[in-house]
């Protein structure tokens, strides 16, 4: 029971210390902590992913007028499922970063078929 955190007797359980709000240590994993280190390699997994699709982008896009590389959803999945299976989940990180753009909330394989996706 000393070791239970869901024990009643609060003098026999050790719980973890508590942040809150506005604390800069909230919602993060403690420094030097095997939880930080896989999370610094899960951002970085992602970031290569991203980079990755970004090439593709480029190498099997066409340019625009505008200058800018364009290439169709069902392209890019034709040519990026073969590497990996998370083809809208990258997408949309690379949007959020603001790497790519492209209309609709969610892409779906077959009815977003047509969808431009355009790298910025």
């Amino acid at each position: 029971q000393r070791k239970n955190p869901f024990s009643n007797d609060d003098g026999l359980a050790s719980k973890p210390v508590r942040t809150h709000r506005g604390d800069p240590t909230y919602g993060r994993p403690p420094e030097g902590s095997q939880t930080e280190q896989r999370g610094k390699d899960a951002h970085s997994h992602v970031g290569k992913e991203v980079e990755e699709l970004c090439l593709i982008i480029r190498s099997t896009g066409e340019v625009g007028e505008d200058g800018h590389v364009s290439v169709t959803f069902g392209q890019l999945f034709e040519t990026y499922v073969t590497i990996s299976n998370k083809v809208v989940g990258i997408l949309l990180r690379a949007r959020k970063h603001g790497l790519v753009h492209f209309e609709g909330e969610m892409l779906w394989q077959g009815k977003d078929d047509d969808v431009i996706i355009t790298l910025l």
